[in-house]
């Protein structure tokens, strides 16, 4: 099975200006975390930048490849499924394995979980989710719980999200179906760190505070 990785990359992000390339304290880029990480993943069979802006070359390390992608999938009315279609037919592949910038902290060993996973055939997809076992509400009330029976959290049913840091996904499934998630797919738990997005000032706040705190393994 062939899985080529890519990384979708705008650089007209909205909510935080320039987020992708924005340094945390540390003088690191945001995408240079992800771009690093995938660098020591085995088992690809390419790892691309897709974006429309060739100045994002600057921060590509080798072994990398660029892809220019039209300026056209930069809107913010474009939906994501059109990115990755846009993507599986430019690059030929068994499977694609997406990831991206915004997820900083993803490691080498769940993405390598993943595509081993993938690759012994059960599943057509995997997603990195993060577990919740906290007291939810939903239009007022509690959603995964009783007032007048308050359990332990750790009891509490899981409730898995999804993150931004990891979809392995067949390549019909998103030229045939428009999906990136299949019929039977596994839910690769990660940790919260790994969980970790940026979307909003606070989430590039958050994840400043933990890159300083935290060592890459070499």
């Amino acid at each position: 099975m062939k899985i080529v990785a890519f990384v979708p990359i705008k650089l007209n992000s909205e909510r935080v200006k320039g987020k992708n390339i924005k340094e945390f304290d540390n003088g690191r880029p945001l995408c240079s975390y992800i771009f690093n990480t995938l660098s020591k993943v085995k088992g690809l069979d390419g790892v691309y930048v897709y974006c429309s802006d060739e100045r994002i070359k600057d921060y590509i390390p080798e072994g990398i490849k660029f892809l220019k992608r039209d300026a056209r999938l930069d809107g913010s009315d474009v939906k994501i499924n059109e990115v990755l279609t846009s993507f599986a037919k430019d690059v030929d592949a068994d499977a694609y394995l997406l990831t991206h910038a915004t997820a900083p902290f993803i490691t080498v060993e769940s993405i390598e979980k993943g595509i081993d996973v993938m690759r012994a055939g059960e599943y057509d997809s995997v997603l990195a989710v993060s577990k919740i076992q906290e007291f939810l509400w939903m239009n007022n009330k509690p959603f995964n719980y009783s007032l007048d029976a308050i359990p332990r959290t750790q009891d509490l049913e899981p409730i898995y999200s999804e993150t931004c840091g990891l979809y392995i996904y067949r390549r019909e499934l998103i030229l045939d179906e428009n999906r990136r998630i299949g019929h039977n797919p596994f839910l690769l738990e990660v940790s919260k760190i790994e969980a970790l997005d940026v979307d909003t000032v606070e989430d590039f706040m958050i994840c400043n505070a933990v890159s300083n705190i935290i060592k890459e393994s070499e």
